[in-house]
């Protein structure tokens, strides 16, 4: 039986396409990607997003946890704020990607990706040496993403916290829409917008959805599904796990260098990283867009260099619908991973020619 979020019936009477994902019936699209899509760039779109995975660890021993299973430095948090980060194995490779909110002294909330909440709970359990208090508390929260330029005008109206106040990767709390949330401003998408966590045994899920888009409504607020999530996370190039990052990669090769903190102390993984890091690495995860306004890249596709020998394949790939042309993500050999590099991407019995980008594909 597939997992229904807060908001299924909602999705079924507006008549999204509703499809499989991460063990829930999700709605993939509504009136269409691209009308979603271009919600999202121009005015404000939101996202139920109540698949993801919420835990809370706290007491005395909350951080040394955190700093354990994550790459990035959560010492550096201080109350109000998140952090992207990772999660490794010990050979290096990556359980998931999520981000970490310092929600006080003693006490984060670390947010997972849908498909992993078991897998991941049980890891961090597993390294939970130091007794921390850990709580799963997934099914207890909906999660809304509401992403565009216009997102703060539309949630101002049903808050009285200052929305434009809430800076990027950054929280606070407080009533929306007559309920306590968790206001964040992150998002997967790019632009202005944020994510909003709230308890459903306090909150009626359905009267939050119903209050957002009557506050919405002038600025073209759409409902939009895991189509257009995707395609607006392909243009800035973020990863999505599955596809971009496993547990057969790790973050050095898949540019999140940045987020794996060496000088903070150990993690778990850290020893292997730091081999790999010295040894220099073999592949890759870089953009790349088509030259070609016709042919779309999509995971699995062969990556060949001029000669026509494979150097790596394709992670993930649309068209983007902001540029009109294909591109995607892939890992390819080092030495043709510099920015401006010629390669070809294998579509069907046919090559297209692709240049090597460094994303995001869209300036903002």
């Amino acid at each position: 039986m597939l997992k229904k979020t807060p908001f299924h019936s909602i999705h079924q009477k507006l008549g999204g396409k509703l499809v499989e994902f991460a063990g829930f019936e999700m709605p993939v699209q509504y009136k269409g990607i691209k009308i979603e899509h271009a919600a999202v760039r121009e005015a404000v779109g939101v996202f139920d997003v109540s698949h993801m995975g919420e835990f809370f660890i706290s007491g005395p021993n909350a951080l040394d946890l955190v700093q354990k299973v994550t790459v990035n430095d959560a010492s550096k948090l201080v109350q109000g704020k998140a952090q992207y980060s990772c999660m490794c194995y010990e050979d290096g490779g990556i359980v998931d990607d999520l981000i970490v909110y310092k929600l006080g002294e003693e006490e984060y909330m670390l947010v997972v990706n849908g498909a992993n909440v078991d897998k991941d709970f049980e890891w961090i359990n597993s390294q939970n040496t130091m007794n921390a208090k850990l709580v799963n508390r997934s099914d207890d929260y909906a999660l809304l993403a509401v992403q565009g330029s216009e997102s703060a005008k539309a949630l101002q109206k049903l808050t009285d916290v200052d929305m434009n106040g809430v800076g990027f990767y950054a929280f606070t709390t407080g009533k929306l829409a007559g309920a306590e949330m968790i206001i964040s401003g992150t998002g997967y998408t790019g632009e202005k917008g944020f994510e909003l966590y709230f308890d459903i045994n306090n909150a009626d899920p359905e009267n939050v959805w119903k209050a957002i888009f009557e506050a919405g409504e002038e600025f073209g607020i759409e409902p939009c599904g895991l189509g257009a999530r995707d395609t607006l996370r392909l243009e800035m190039g973020f990863a999505l796990y599955g596809n971009d990052i496993t547990k057969e990669t790790h973050p050095l090769e898949a540019r999140l260098g940045w987020i794996t903190k060496f000088d903070k102390g150990d993690f778990v993984g850290k020893e292997i990283l730091q081999k790999k890091k010295e040894a220099g690495l073999e592949r890759q995860l870089v953009g790349f867009v088509l030259d070609d306004e016709r042919s779309i890249p999509r995971n699995g596709y062969e990556i060949m260099n001029e000669n026509g020998d494979t150097i790596g394949a394709v992670t993930s790939g649309t068209m983007s619908i902001t540029l009109g042309k294909g591109i995607g993500m892939g890992y390819v050999e080092k030495a043709n991973a510099a920015e401006g590099s010629s390669i070809n991407i294998a579509i069907r019995k046919k090559t297209a020619a692709a240049v090597v980008s460094k994303p995001p594909f869209i300036k903002k």
